[in-house]
Formats: structure tokens, C-alpha cells, sequence
């Protein structure tokens, strides 16, 4: 209840249900985005606030229309808000950080030779399967320096095969002039079956980027022949997807990680739910039938395959601990959130409690996202959790979580406070508010305009495509961009990103990376029966920057898992580590990319590798894409 002033609220009687805790957060949540807001929402009548405050209380006060009397009621909280944050407004803030340049984004897709459009093979029934796909991975598949584009495509429903070529897997290589060519068919990357997320790396240690596609029916490992071609060599590998009994499940997400530190790139595949066009259900009314709800269907396991270093792998669910545990995952991230040495996994399940895998030094998987507070909301339920990004947001550090969920549940955020435990930060962080209105899919925490805090990039729209014909939601939505304001807190400012932010669609899944090397992050946007968007980072006037590629020897080659920490020559400290798991079904620029801000030089990069080899860096210049091999 701290900063929440009771005495100044004489009206607070008039919300009967709330207790002072829910009062305290909304209190703090809408002070915090009406100071962000424009001027034409700060002098709005309060009664056209009010749904802010409605949404925020929405729990327990969800009314269709409310009454004059509660309209006052909701005034009074309203203006209360206003005259506060106005007041606090003009108190001298001690440490905010300089404002922030501008981060500005430019849609190159009709220039850039991407000719990609997302089919979902949708019927008139709507089944669950045509309202998750959308894989996109940004990986350098010809070892160039620059980053080329994957994206995984859908297929015919109910026969779940792709029987055109509207349907195929498409690889477009990166022609270093902002343009692409379409190179699929050369590649032999057109896929089989329904196809949903993609993992890049490089799984055999010979220096070339190899792929992982998952499916509904169909996970395939390529092998990069280093040629511009690629195999299939799921079958030796032993990564189908497959459970014990044989049964294909349904796969989503999927990441590269060495789990046990011995050098070599081990995967682990998040599976969804347990449905098939035989069990399917149909939801909402005829000719305007709904994605139905994964309550409707059971869960499934997720896998975990071990690198048996001679291009096959061991499906060791079972004895990690990991196979146990019954979830909807949609998306998987990694980090070492302890600081122990091994990378831990964190799953995003749909509607059902996320996990948090604790890496037990290689031997093994102990769940403790209830321990650890990031299995549910600050209120204590799940949301339909499905993208998420595993990094820190606040230069402390230590890992933080970002997952996005479906419009009326905000986004979780988890601020990692050490020790083995999170604190939910969704409202403190000014992301409840604002993603209240929002269905987020992909998500990435990078910085968007080098100023040396990370930013939030999310793609949006709701999971059912007839959803508008029920009500006020909307299927097609605009992504969104939250600028890091420091002290963990976050700004709306996707109106002023550019009239590529402004373009509702059917946006899915995103990757990241710098697809020019300008130094900095570009983002590639799936759509549903759309042109995918190739969003160039425009972003003017951005400060200094540096791409770090990693090259391990004993450590996996990719580098992968591998922690940084950057001091700058103004004394400005930063953390991240090696990682293409980003988002929901991608995967993205192995790079580690950090913003400067003014620094133009580097006093020290300090990177501590799997194989717990530590290697420091001294006065090294920036504006470079700086490759790093482990001594």
C-alpha cells in the first residue's frame, strides 16, 4: 500500500469487492500510463477513463454497461489519478535516465523479393491447429555474415499434407543489398506436413548452421551440407518428435541448449495438446465458428533429446525429470537464472501453469516454477501463455521473464530477484496496463534504439479469426513497441514507431536480428494469409553499438549458453548471453547484441563460457561485429 493515499481518495467506499491491494495496484498502474499519456487522454473527462480503471478492476467489478452512480463512482478513482499523477509529475526525479531516441521501424517486404504468405489451411470449422502456426528463423546458413530468412508454412486440413506450393517451407538467402532470393527448392527445405516453429544452430559442431523444423505431425532435422543444400537426417538423429509408444506429438517450440556442458548442442522440443481432426471440436455458431479452448484437450509432455556427438541423439525425458510434467507449451526460453554454470528452460504453457526447469548441474531437471513464483499472474492463475523471452530487462544481472498472453490478461513480466525467486511486475512495470487490450504472440527484449536498456517488440493478434463478430475484440492487431524507460519500467510507443506499427493483421511468430549489420535489431513477422513483414530498424539518431558472434572449441561450437557482461566506457554495465530461443516457435540471431548509447569504446567485455572457461576483453572499439573465439 505503499504510495497509495487512501486520504486522498474519500470515494474508495463505492467499490465494494476490491480489496486495498487490487485498489493499490490499478492506483499505481493508471498513475503510471497517465503520465505516459498524451495530452488529449490526460484532459479526457473521467468518465472516458474509466475504462481503464473498469478493465483494471475487471476481475471482480466486469459489468457490461455501468451505471451512472458507478461511472461517478469510477470519477472519483479517475480524477484522483489524474490530480496525482499530475502533482507528481512536476517532483524532481533523482536518477531518471536522459529520454530515449526514437525507435522507428520500416515494412522493406514489397522490395525485399519476400514473397512468404502464412496459410493456415483455416476451414469454415475453425479447428485449433490453423490458429498456432508460423515458425520464422534468422540464421547465416551460408556462412556470408548475413542473416538469411526461414519461414515454416501450414497445409491442407484435415488431409495435413502441403499439396501445392503455397504450402512449402520457404529459405531465402540474404543478397546483402536489403533484397532476397528465394533458394527452397535448392535447399530441399519445403518441408512435409503441418508445420509450426524453427531452431537454428549448429547441432554437429562443423561450422555450419543447421535447422530444426517442428510440426503437428512431422518434426524434421536438417543437416547443412555447407553446399547451400541441406538433409534430412531425422530418422539417424532419433528427433521425430515421437513419444515411447511411437505416437507423433504435437510439436511448437523448440531450442538449442547444452544442458550438461559437454560441448556438444542438445534439444529440447515444447509439445502442445493432445488433439487430431478425429477429436476435433467446434466452437461458437455456424458460419462464425471460434478457435476452440486447449481446455477442451489434455496436455502432452515435452522432450528433451541428448547430443550423442555422432549426429544421432538420446531421448532422455524420462531421467532428466522433464517427461513428468504435463503442460500446453507454445514457446521455450533459456538461461542460467541461478548463476550456477548450466542453462535452465523455461516453457510458456497455454492456460495451464508455466514451467521453470532448474538445471541440477547437468544431471538433471528439477520443476519449481510454483517456487520460483513465475507458474501464474500475481493473482495467482495461468494465462494463455505463449511467447517468451528469458533475458535482463534491468542491468541487474540476472535473467528476467516476458511472456505474452491474450487480450483481457496482460503480460506477465518476472523480475528475477535472485536467490532463486521472481517478483510478478506486469503493473509496476507499465506493461499490465497497456497489453490488457493486446493478443501477443512473438516477443523479444532487445534494444531497439542502442541506448543501453533493453525494449520490448511484440507481435499481436487474437487467436480466433471470427472473434470481431462476438464483440469488441479485434482478430487483426497491430504489433506493438514498448520503450525501456530504466528502473524496469516500459512505454507504449508503437504509435510513434513508424505506419508499419500502425498496420493491423494477423501477426504470429517474430525473429530477430540485424539483417543490414547497421548495428541495429531488425524484426521478421509472420502473417496469417498475409505478406510476412520485414521490419527494418530506422530507428534515428541511435548511439553507438556491438554484434558479438561467439565461436566455441570447448565449448559448442555456436557458443550457445554462453554469458556476457559489457562495462562501457561511461561506466554503464550490461548483461546477456548467447541464445537463438526467443519468442514463440523462432529462432533468432545467435549475435549477441548490445546498444552503447555515447560510449564509442568498451572498457571490458567479460564472457564466461559452458565449459566455465572465463575470458575478458579490455578497450575494445564499438560500431563492429566483434567474433570471439574461446581461448
Amino acid at each position: 500500500m505503499a504510495g497509495f493515499p487512501l486520504n486522498r481518495l474519500p470515494a474508495l467506499w463505492l467499490f465494494p469487492g476490491h480489496r486495498p491491494d487490487q485498489l493499490a495496484r490499478c492506483w499505481a498502474e493508471a498513475k503510471v500510463n497517465v503520465q505516459q499519456a498524451p495530452s488529449s487522454i490526460r484532459n479526457a473527462p473521467p468518465c472516458m477513463i474509466n475504462s481503464v480503471l473498469m478493465d483494471c478492476l475487471g476481475d471482480t467489478m466486469r459489468k457490461p454497461v455501468p451505471t451512472n452512480a458507478l461511472c461517478r463512482s469510477v470519477a472519483v478513482l479517475a480524477y484522483a489519478v489524474l490530480a496525482f499523477a499530475a502533482a507528481d509529475s512536476q517532483k524532481p526525479k533523482a536518477g531518471l535516465p536522459p529520454s530515449a531516441p526514437r525507435i522507428l521501424f520500416e515494412n522493406r517486404q514489397k522490395a525485399s523479393g519476400v514473397r512468404f504468405v502464412l496459410q493456415n489451411g483455416t476451414t469454415e470449422e475453425k479447428p485449433i491447429l490453423d490458429s498456432v502456426p508460423g515458425g520464422v528463423a534468422l540464421l547465416d546458413f551460408d556462412n556470408d555474415g548475413y542473416l538469411d530468412i526461414f519461414f515454416t508454412n501450414g497445409a491442407r486440413i484435415p488431409s495435413l499434407v502441403k499439396d501445392g506450393e503455397a504450402f512449402h517451407n520457404r529459405l531465402y538467402r540474404n543478397n546483402h543489398d536489403c533484397t532476397f532470393t528465394d533458394v527452397t527448392a535448392r535447399a530441399g527445405v519445403a518441408g512435409q506436413g503441418y508445420s509450426m516453429g524453427a531452431a537454428a544452430a549448429d547441432f554437429d559442431n562443423d561450422g555450419w548452421t543447421d535447422l530444426y523444423v517442428t510440426g503437428f505431425d512431422r518434426n524434421i532435422l536438417y543437416r547443412n551440407n555447407g553446399d547451400g543444400t541441406f538433409t534430412d537426417v531425422t530418422a539417424h538423429a532419433g528427433v521425430s518428435g515421437r513419444d515411447a509408444s511411437g505416437r507423433k506429438l504435437w510439436s511448437v517450440g523448440a531450442a538449442w541448449v547444452d544442458y550438461d556442458n559437454d560441448g556438444r548442442l542438445d534439444l529440447f522440443v515444447t509439445n502442445y495438446l493432445d488433439w487430431s481432426p478425429k477429436n476435433a471440436r467446434v466452437c461458437g455458431d455456424p458460419g462464425k465458428r471460434l478457435s476452440c479452448t486447449p481446455a477442451y484437450f489434455q496436455g502432452l509432455p515435452n522432450l528433451l533429446y541428448h547430443n550423442n556427438g555422432d549426429g544421432s541423439f538420446t531421448e532422455v525425458s524420462v531421467s532428466t525429470g522433464i517427461a513428468p510434467h504435463i503442460g500446453k507449451g507454445m514457446s521455450v526460453a533459456i538461461a542460467d537464472y541461478d548463476d550456477d554454470g548450466f542453462m535452465d528452460i523455461f516453457v510458456a504453457n497455454d492456460n495451464e501453469r508455466n514451467f521453470l526447469f532448474h538445471n541440477q548441474q547437468g544431471r538433471g531437471f528439477v520443476e519449481v516454477g510454483v517456487e520460483s513464483a513465475v507458474a501464474f499472474t500475481e493473482d495467482g492463475v495461468p494465462v494463455s501463455s505463449m511467447g517468451a523471452d528469458f533475458r535482463d530487462l534491468n542491468n541487474d544481472g540476472r535473467p528476467d521473464l516476458i511472456v505474452t498472453a491474450l487480450e483481457g490478461e496482460t503480460f506477465p513480466v518476472y523480475i528475477n530477484e535472485g536467490r532463486g525467486f521472481f517478483s510478478a511486475a506486469s503493473y509496476q512495470s507499465g506493461i499490465g496496463f497497456a497489453s490488457r487490450r493486446m493478443s501477443g504472440w512473438g516477443v523479444g527484449a532487445y534494444d531497439l534504439n542502442n541506448d543501453g536498456r533493453k525494449d520490448l517488440f511484440v507481435a499481436n493478434s487474437h487467436v480466433s479469426e471470427n472473434v470481431g463478430l462476438y464483440g469488441a475484440q479485434r482478430y487483426r492487431q497491430p504489433n506493438a513497441v514498448f520503450l525501456n524507460s530504466g528502473k524496469t519500467t516500459f512505454r507504449d510507443v508503437t504509435l510513434q514507431a513508424g505506419e508499419a506499427m500502425r498496420v493491423p493483421a494477423a501477426h504470429r511468430v517474430t525473429a530477430f536480428g540485424d539483417l543490414d549489420n547497421d548495428g541495429r535489431v531488425d524484426a521478421v513477422v509472420s502473417v496469417i494469409g498475409g505478406p510476412a513483414e520485414i521490419l527494418y530498424n530506422t530507428s534515428p539518431g541511435t548511439g553507438h553499438w556491438i554484434l558479438i558472434q561467439t565461436e566455441g572449441k570447448r565449448s559448442n561450437r555456436d557458443g550457445i549458453g554462453t554469458k556476457i557482461k559489457l562495462t562501457g566506457q561511461s561506466g554503464l554495465v550490461q548483461y546477456n548471453h548467447v541464445t537463438t530461443a526467443t519468442g514463440y516457435a523462432s529462432s533468432s540471431d545467435r549475435r549477441v547484441h548490445f546498444g552503447l548509447g555515447a560510449d564509442s569504446r568498451i572498457r571490458e567485455i567479460e564472457l564466461r563460457w559452458p565449459s566455465g572457461k572465463v575470458q575478458v576483453l579490455r578497450d575494445v572499439s564499438a560500431g563492429q561485429i566483434l567474433k570471439v573465439t574461446e581461448p
